[in-house]
């Protein structure tokens, strides 16, 4: 496994690699989800490349950016039990250089669900997606659906400015009990760690109301919010049941939807998924 930081040497050690290159962007302290990521990468590609950086600017102000968990040991050893190839630690300097003025943004999708409570999250997103994949150019880009808004806006990014690349997406991957794996679930105290089992049990909920017939958009939203509102340590933010593609709330019956929602769990804010059709459910 090859270990770079410049751009320069990044350059280098990508003319040496095989092709197709498959991708995985982190921001590090992985767990298994990240890694099932590199994991479906080594399946399908001949060379694989991890970026860890930790993007500052989406972040806001009042957010963790300062307390986010990082163990860059731990990450190597995990990426090099996965034989990963090419590990790149960009600078923050040398992303964001002083005179750096260029931002990358995509509209509506962008104003939805966590854009109503992050509204510069994802201006940082796209921009630092875009420049990583101008400098790596892979052929293969790979991200988790427990993410679910911010694989929609990549994918409308790649295809809004002609990326030569295909964007797969992930299952979530969950702890045994069902929590959907998370870097800040570290944040998490043995108390809150238990209570945030809600988020899982809410979608659950609504998963099993959709199977045996419910398909109101709101009796669906409030079946989560019952379950999240019944954990005291727990505070909603927001529960949603939207348009799978264009993550427009939706409020009349539905065949098709994303259900999601953010969640303070004592301070740590959390977000899971779940995506309900009545084709699949079916079948």
């Amino acid at each position: 496994m090859k270990t770079v930081k410049t751009f320069h040497e990044l350059h280098d050690a990508l003319e040496k690699m095989e092709r197709p290159l498959g991708y995985v962007p982190t921001m590090g302290y992985l767990h298994e989800g990240h890694l099932s990521l590199v994991q479906e990468a080594k399946r399908n590609n001949r060379s694989v490349a991890v970026s860890i950086f930790t993007n500052p600017t989406q972040f806001s102000p009042e957010e963790d950016l300062d307390n986010y968990p990082t163990d860059l040991e731990r990450d190597l050893a995990l990426l090099g039990k996965e034989k990963t190839d090419l590990v790149w630690l960009p600078s923050a300097e040398d992303m964001y250089p002083d005179d750096f003025q260029t931002w990358v943004e995509v509209d509506q999708l962008t104003k939805l669900l966590e854009g109503r409570f992050r509204p510069t999250h994802f201006r940082g997103v796209s921009t630092v997606v875009a420049k990583l994949f101008n400098a790596l150019q892979p052929d293969r880009a790979y991200f988790g659906q427990k993410d679910a808004q911010q694989a929609a806006v990549i994918k409308q990014m790649v295809r809004d400015l002609n990326y030569r690349l295909e964007i797969v997406i992930c299952p979530i991957i969950r702890e045994p009990d069902g929590l959907a794996m998370s870097s800040r679930n570290s944040y998490l105290d043995p108390q809150e760690r238990k209570a945030a089992l809600c988020l899982s049990r809410g979608l659950e909920a609504a998963r099993q109301a959709f199977l045996v017939g419910e398909r109101s958009a709101d009796r669906l939203r409030e079946v989560v919010r019952t379950e999240i509102e019944a954990e005291k340590l727990a505070r909603l933010q927001y529960v949603s049941c939207a348009h799978p593609l264009s993550l427009e709330e939706l409020n009349d019956s539905i065949e098709d939807c994303l259900l999601s929602l953010a969640v303070y769990v004592g301070k740590t804010r959390l977000i899971d998924n779940i995506q309900l059709s009545g084709r699949i459910e079916k079948s």
